[in-house]
C-alpha cells in the first residue's frame, strides 16, 4: 500500500486486491423483481390481506450497502412505491425509547426524530402513513409530548399498552383483555407494510393486534416478515450473515440454523436467535387468533427475504462483509471509551474477527491514519498537545492523509487535502485565506465564548464555501466532494461532534481509535 500525503510528495495506485474499487455484488433490479413477486404470492394466499412486519430500514441502509456492494440504501423505499397503489404504512415506535431518547447511530438523532423524519421521507416518494403506534404505551411524558405532537401536525396516532399476559398466556394474550385492549387501525388497502425504528419496536404486536381485531369481523388476513440479515439462504458462517451479529453485538443477536426449517423441510437455513425463541409461540397465538393450524413450520417460512437471490458475486461480498465486521469493532471500542457500550459487547466484536483471521489493521486506512499522527509528533504538528492522524481511501484506491493543527481538525485536513488531490490543485496553493479562518476564529473565541479556534469539519467547509465565491480553486475543490461519497475513513481520535456531522454528511464509512482528540471532558 502506497500514501499520499498532504505534502503532495508520494503518489502511488495501489493495485489487485488493495484497491478500494467502487466494484458491485448486487443486481437492484433483480431484488425488487424477486421482492415483488414474493410479496404478491404472500398476499393472494391470505385472501387478500397481508400485514406484513418489515424489518430493517426502509431509508439509508447503509449496513446493507456496506455489506453487498451496489446495493442501493433506498431500494425498499422503491420497492414500497412499487407497491404504494396496494399499501398501507403504520409506523411503530416503542413508547420507553421515546423516554429513554435511544440513539439511531448512524443520523446521530433519537429515534423520535427518526420517525417523523422517516415520515417525511415517505411524504417526498409520495407515500403517505395510515398512522403511528406508540406500543407499549404507559403515559410516559415524552411519548404523550411525541403523541401531541403529531396529532397537532394531523398525523393519526394510536396508542397499544403491554400485552397481559405476553409470552406465555395465549388464552389472555388473545382476548379482549389481550389483543383486544388495543386501538384498531382501520387500514383499506390489500397490503400493510409495519415497520419502525430499531428492534423491539412492537412491530410483530402490532400485526397480531391487528389480526386479532380483523378476524373478530369477519375478515381472514395473513401475516408474513421481511428481514434482510440474515440472508436464510447463506452458510450460517457466510461473512454477510456474521455481519450482521457483528452489527447487533450490542444486542446479544446472534445466527443459528432455523431447527423448526430443518425438521419440517430437512433443509439447513439460517435464521436468528429471537425469531427462532419466539416461533412456537408465535404459532400458537396465530393458530388461536385464526382457529386452524398455522401454514408457517418454521420462522424461515414466514419470510419473504429474497436478497440473498440477487447477490451477483459472493467474493466481493465475503470481502466487504468483512470488512464491516472491522468497522463495527472499532465502534464498539469507542463506545466503550465513551460510556456508551460494555466490555462484553467489545469482546464479542472481537471474537468475531478472531474467527475469521481478521485484525484491525486489516482496514486499509488504519496504518497510514496512525503513520500521520506520529509524523504530527515528530513535527511537533499537532494542535494543544494532541495530536490526531487521519487517512482516506480515494475510489481509485489511492489513500490520502492529514493531522491536525492549530488551523484545523484532522478529518479538515484529510478532507481538504483529498479534493485538492482530485482537483489537481498543487499543495502550495491554499484553499482557506487567513482572513475568513481569523474571522471564524474571532467568532468563536470573543463571541461564541469557545476555547478552540481550530475548525472542525463543518467549519473548514463553511469556510470552503464562502472561499469559493472569489476563489477558483476552492470553488472547483468545493465541487469534488461529492466524489468522496461512501469513502474509507480513519481517525487515530475519536471525532469531535462537528467532524462526525460532516462525515456523516458526506456519506464517509467513519472508523476511529478510542483515543479522545482533547483533554476535556465536554466535547463541542
Amino acid at each position: 500500500m502506497v500514501f499520499l500525503r498532504h505534502t503532495g510528495k508520494s503518489r502511488k495506485k495501489a493495485s489487485g486486491n488493495e484497491m478500494g474499487l467502487n466494484k458491485s455484488c448486487f443486481d437492484n433490479e433483480k431484488y425488487i423483481s424477486e421482492q415483488t413477486s414474493e410479496i404478491l404470492k404472500r398476499l393472494e394466499e391470505f385472501n387478500n390481506k397481508l400485514y406484513l412486519e418489515f424489518g430493517g430500514k426502509l431509508l439509508y441502509d447503509y449496513h446493507a450497502a456496506r455489506v453487498l456492494p451496489g446495493y442501493d440504501p433506498n431500494v425498499k423505499m422503491r420497492l414500497i412505491k412499487e407497491l404504494k397503489d396496494r399499501a398501507n404504512v403504520l409506523l411503530c415506535i416503542y413508547a420507553g425509547d421515546i423516554e429513554r431518547k435511544k440513539i439511531r447511530a448512524d443520523f446521530g438523532i433519537t429515534y423520535d426524530t427518526d420517525a417523523m423524519k422517516l415520515i417525511d421521507d415517505l411524504r417526498e416518494w409520495n407515500i403517505s402513513v395510515t398512522g403511528v403506534v406508540i406500543t407499549r404505551f404507559e403515559d410516559q411524558p415524552s411519548a404523550v409530548q411525541f403523541k401531541n405532537k403529531l396529532e397537532r401536525r394531523d398525523i393519526r396516532v394510536f396508542t397499544h399498552s403491554f400485552t397481559k399476559g405476553y409470552p406465555t398466556d395465549v388464552d389472555l394474550i388473545v382476548s379482549d383483555e389481550g389483543y383486544g385492549i388495543n386501538d384498531y387501525i382501520p387500514t383499506d388497502k390489500p397490503l400493510v407494510i409495519v415497520t419502525g425504528p430499531g428492534p423491539g419496536s412492537g412491530k410483530l404486536a402490532t400485526c397480531l393486534s391487528q389480526l386479532y381485531h380483523d378476524y373478530k369481523k369477519g375478515v381472514k388476513p395473513g401475516y408474513a416478515k421481511f428481514e434482510t440479515f440474515p440472508i436464510w439462504n447463506l452458510p450460517l458462517k457466510h461473512p454477510v450473515n456474521v455481519a450482521y451479529e457483528a452489527a447487533t453485538a450490542d444486542l446479544r443477536d446472534f445466527n443459528q440454523i432455523d431447527p423448526f426449517h430443518l425438521e419440517a423441510y430437512g433443509e439447513a437455513c439460517v435464521n436468528y436467535n429471537r425469531d427462532v425463541e419466539v416461533f412456537p409461540i408465535l404459532r400458537r397465538i396465530l393458530e388461536k387468533i385464526t382457529g386452524e393450524p398455522s401454514l408457517y413450520k418454521s420462522p424461515t417460512d414466514m419470510s419473504v427475504n429474497r436478497a440473498g437471490f440477487a447477490i451477483t458475486d459472493d467474493e466481493i461480498a465475503r470481502e466487504a462483509a468483512q470488512q464491516e465486521m472491522i468497522r463495527r469493532y472499532f465502534r464498539y471500542r469507542c463506545e466503550y471509551a465513551m460510556g456508551f457500550s460494555d466490555k462484553e459487547t467489545v469482546q464479542r466484536a472481537e471474537l468475531i474477527l478472531n474467527d475469521f483471521n481478521l485484525k484491525p489493521e486489516n482496514r486499509r486506512v488504519v496504518l497510514p491514519a496512525r503513520r500521520a499522527a506520529q509524523e504530527a509528533v515528530e513535527l511537533k504538528r499537532g494542535s494543544e498537545g494532541i495530536f490526531c492522524g487521519a487517512a482516506l481511501e480515494l475510489p481509485d484506491g489511492l489513500i490520502i492523509t492529514g493531522s491536525n493543527s492549530p488551523l484545523m481538525h484532522a478529518a479538515s485536513s484529510v478532507v481538504i487535502h483529498a479534493i485538492k488531490h482530485l482537483a489537481g490543485i498543487p499543495d502550495k496553493i491554499k484553499l482557506l485565506p487567513a482572513t475568513i479562518t481569523g474571522s471564524i476564529g474571532r467568532l468563536k473565541t470573543e463571541i461564541l465564548n469557545e476555547k478552540n479556534v481550530s475548525l472542525d469539519l463543518e467549519e473548514a467547509l463553511i469556510a470552503l464555501a464562502i472561499s469559493a465565491t472569489t476563489n477558483p480553486a476552492a470553488e472547483l475543490a468545493l465541487g469534488k466532494l461529492e466524489e468522496l461519497r461512501n469513502c474509507e475513513i480513519h481517525m487515530t481520535h475519536i471525532p469531535t461532534p462537528g467532524d462526525e456531522a460532516g462525515l456523516r454528511r458526506m456519506g464517509a464509512n467513519l472508523t476511529s481509535d478510542p483515543n479522545f482528540s482533547t483533554n476535556d471532558l465536554f466535547m463541542t
